[in-house]
C-alpha cells in the first residue's frame, strides 16, 4: 500500500513508486492525497496489506508517522512492514527507525532499491 498522509499535495513521487512496484509483480493499493493516519491504518487493515510505503514532502513525517506507527500497534499491525519516502532531513531517519520505520527512502533512491527492499522484508 502506497499511502500520502497528511496535506501534502504532491503525489507524483508516489505514483511513480507505486507504478514500479506494480511493474515488479506487487498488488498495490495507492490511497490518494490528503490522508488522515487514522484512514491509512483502516486501509491497511481493510486491504490486509503486508507493507505500507508513506510518501511525505512536508515536513509532518515526525508528526505523522509516529501517530501512523501507535495507530498500527494498537491494532496489532505488528507485522506489516513500514517504509518512508520522501524529503525526510538525514538527521531524521535514525529517529523514523527507532520508532519503527522499517527503510527511510529519501529523493534519488532507485525504485528498485523500494522493489527489493520490500520484497526481503515482506513474508512470502
Amino acid at each position: 500500500m502506497v499511502a500520502k498522509p497528511g496535506l501534502d499535495g504532491h503525489d507524483r513521487g508516489a505514483k511513480i513508486i507505486a507504478r514500479a512496484l506494480r511493474d515488479a509483480g506487487m498488488e498495490v493499493i495507492y490511497t490518494g492525497l490528503h490522508q488522515t493516519p487514522e484512514q491509512i491504518v483502516e486501509t491497511v487493515i481493510q486491504e490486509d496489506a503486508d507493507a505500507v510505503g508513506l510518501s511525505i514532502l512536508s515536513g509532518a513525517h515526525m508528526t505523522l508517522v509516529p501517530r501512523i506507527l501507535e495507530l498500527m500497534r494498537a491494532e496489532g499491525l505488528n507485522d506489516v512492514l513500514v517504509t518512508v519516502g520522501g524529503t525526510i532531513p538525514a538527521q531524521d531517519v535514525a529517529e523514523l527507525k527507532a520508532l519503527g520505520v522499517a527503510e527511510v527512502f529519501t529523493p534519488g533512491a532507485p525504485a528498485e532499491a523500494a522493489i527489493e527492499f520490500i520484497r526481503k522484508g515482506v513474508r512470502p
